[in-house]
């Protein structure tokens, strides 16, 4: 008699007869299906030690985040804040003129150079900033001694804890009229030159002041991705005849494209916030027709001419064009074959 004839025992038939099949097809161990999933108020119950430390961080982001979110309806206002002391008395008083804000942005020659300024200063800073974290952290990886590697990541990060004002402080006395490549230049029988006031180069100015301040920042997160790369990678590199640039572009490279492709979705969600602080303070050195960005447009009209409803129409315009640009490089990093910011 085949094998395939021969009776089961009762014990077995019995056994799997008890044992229900599921939906798919799959079962648990000894032939149970597989545990029900847990209820909403099991999960509740089982992690709310998690959620109560969680808590206070949730109400911030809801008080700070999110419900400011709702003064935007002064962008359909002639808004008042002098109505009451009561913000939301000023908000209910104020007339309400619909589009009218955003008629006058659309029509304010002063708002598209803004615009124009501020993705001049995104492309060039996504040129010339976004790459150069990646490259630091490349040559810091190779260094061999710990110690030099870890001085020289140091040196780079430090510039990252200096204010604004001490950063455009250090520019003005190199880069000034009275500064010391000015002076230079004149001790060797050549005019002196300002830097910080040529309308022309200001672009150039801003981006170089973000690279020196903000490049250590990107540098720790691309070493901790690459602190994450198995060394077995370059072993077997190296073993199969692959030299120093090889490894690098087959092994260091692909580690780094997920991380890569996550920053930049995040920086062409920033692509209209070019540095507040750092612009404002240098706006009057070289006029509002080259450092006018979106946000001192906002602060100019908002808090220096007082016309709230103007400057709020003008921050959800700019809003509403940022949540289209991270969508959109979150759909160019899913053709990539990346994750992004959330997955499909």
């Amino acid at each position: 008699m085949s094998h395939s004839t021969v009776p089961r025992s009762r014990a077995e038939a019995d056994t799997t007869a008890k044992s229900p099949a599921t939906p798919d097809g799959a079962t648990g161990p000894g032939g149970r299906p597989p545990a029900p999933k847990p209820s909403l108020r099991h999960r509740f119950r089982r992690d709310r030690a998690l959620l109560l430390m969680t808590l206070p961080a949730v109400v911030l982001i809801l008080l700070f985040n999110y419900v400011p979110i709702l003064g935007n309806v002064v962008a359909f206002q002639d808004y008042d804040p002098y109505i009451s002391d009561n913000g939301v008395v000023s908000i209910l008083n104020s007339p309400w003129v619909g589009m009218e804000n955003f008629q006058r942005i659309f029509e304010d020659s002063a708002f598209w150079q803004a615009v124009r300024n501020t993705l001049v200063l995104f492309f060039l800073q996504l040129l010339l900033f976004f790459p150069i974290p990646v490259l630091l952290a490349l040559l810091i990886n190779s260094v061999v001694r710990p110690r030099v590697r870890a001085i020289a990541q140091a040196v780079l990060y430090l510039p990252h804890f200096f204010s604004w004002v001490l950063v455009i402080a250090v520019f003005q006395q190199l880069l000034g009229g009275a500064g010391l490549l000015s002076q230079l230049l004149r001790d060797h029988g050549y005019d002196g030159l300002d830097v910080m006031t040529d309308p022309n180069t200001f672009k150039f100015l801003v981006t170089a002041q973000a690279v020196w301040k903000d490049a250590g920042w990107g540098i720790i997160v691309f070493l901790a991705a690459l602190a994450a790369v198995s060394p077995d990678l370059y072993e077997a590199a190296a073993m199969d005849g692959a030299n120093r640039w090889r490894r690098m572009w087959h092994v260091t490279l692909p580690a780094l494209r997920p991380v890569i492709a996550l920053l930049l979705v995040l920086r062409v969600g920033d692509a209209l916030t070019v540095g507040f602080e750092q612009i404002l303070l240098q706006r009057d050195a070289v006029g509002p027709g080259a450092a006018e960005v979106l946000d001192t447009f906002v602060w100019w009209n908002g808090v220096r001419n007082q016309d709230f409803g103007y400057a709020a129409a003008a921050g959800l315009v700019k809003g509403v064009i940022s949540i289209g640009l991270v969508l959109a490089a979150n759909k160019v990093a899913h053709l990539m074959g990346e994750q992004g910011v959330y997955k499909k």
